[in-house]
């Protein structure tokens, strides 16, 4: 979706195309991809585009992308995939966006530098949870404070988790898996979840099935609960993937890929660069930075964001740093995010 900047004595918030509700976008956004209706990305030098991890849709279309065109000149235009879609887009040259978000840290590293881009922010974290219908048995279970391994693990239970191939939310689901066997000494749990759940091809729509009863629980992020309204249990830190100081306890599970490609567990790290074949390089700039001067906003959204974000990888340009930084000021080295990813 396209948001322009108000003028400055209007009181209301102008969407373009017209206002749709957040449940609306968020069921719409599997099918129709590309945020504003039709059209490519950006396409006029006051519009930055903005190719996105799906996890960050509602945040960036509801609160992120109205406040940045209101605070710029910039009109605000979001795209959402899976992160490794959105890697396998700039990668094909199928996509050129100002700014590319991704929700594993490392995997935009890997798949982007040095080719495509130099330099990357981490802006915020997130942490996994069990999210769930309490009008369904199995959320009516988790709700009285049940043991969620075993109530995910009961015969037709119906819990959805995202497509590994497509985002980090699907690989993480897997290792979260392995980890709960060892952290519960629960031994087969791992491939008795795995065999418990069902598919969601397009993020998101994970959350639409939860809340229509479709599904009765899914592995989702914990701003994505925040986004639908729906209740979640909080897993503990040695399985969320939200802490630093547990990397090395997350590398300990892994997710092997159709093509052998095995990845190791990291923290959640939200990192955001401009490609070096963005349209409009300086809107992409200005948004990065903006997310980075913003955390009160990102945490309205349900992320979180440390006192150790926003941190730098590469030769973050001047025109990204924040006017007020936080402890990990972009510019400087990414120490703990090459260690914890």
């Amino acid at each position: 979706m396209v948001y322009r900047p108000t003028a400055p004595d209007s009181t209301v918030r102008q969407r373009v195309p017209g206002h749709r509700t957040r449940r609306r976008f968020l069921a719409g956004a599997a099918s129709l991809g590309v945020g504003a209706l039709g059209g490519c990305l950006g396409g006029v030098e006051t519009t930055v585009s903005v190719l996105s991890a799906g996890s960050l849709a509602a945040a960036f279309e509801e609160q992120v992308g109205p406040a940045f065109a209101d605070a710029t000149s910039f009109a605000f235009q979001g795209t959402y995939y899976g992160s490794r879609a959105v890697m396998r887009l700039l990668v094909d040259e199928q996509r050129q966006p100002d700014v590319v978000v991704s929700a594993d840290a490392t995997l935009l590293r890997d798949r982007l530098q040095p080719a495509i881009t130099g330099w990357d922010v981490v802006f915020a974290t997130n942490a996994l949870a069990i999210v769930y219908n309490p009008a369904t048995d199995v959320g009516r279970r988790l709700g009285a404070g049940d043991p969620w391994h075993e109530v995910l693990a009961s015969p037709g239970a119906d819990i959805a988790r995202t497509d590994p191939a497509l985002d980090p939310l699907g690989y993480r689901a897997i290792q979260l898996f392995e980890l709960a066997e060892s952290y519960y000494d629960h031994p087969g749990l791992a491939a008795t979840l795995r065999d418990n759940t069902t598919i969601e091809p397009e993020e998101p729509q994970l959350l639409a099935a939860v809340e229509s009863g479709q599904r009765a629980a899914a592995i989702a992020y914990r701003n994505m609960a925040h986004d639908w309204g729906l209740p979640a249990v909080d897993l503990p830190p040695k399985l969320d993937f939200s802490a630093p100081r547990l990397a090395d306890h997350y590398a300990t599970a892994t997710y092997t890929g159709a093509d052998g490609t095995s990845l190791p567990g990291r923290p959640i790290r939200y990192n955001a660069s401009v490609p070096d074949s963005a349209t409009n390089p300086d809107a992409g700039r200005r948004f990065v930075r903006y997310l980075t001067e913003h955390p009160d906003l990102l945490e309205q959204t349900g992320l979180v964001v440390p006192d150790s974000v926003p941190s730098a990888h590469g030769a973050v340009p001047e025109a990204v740093r924040p006017s007020t930084p936080r402890s990990g000021e972009p510019g400087a080295s990414d120490h703990e995010g090459d260690h914890d990813e």
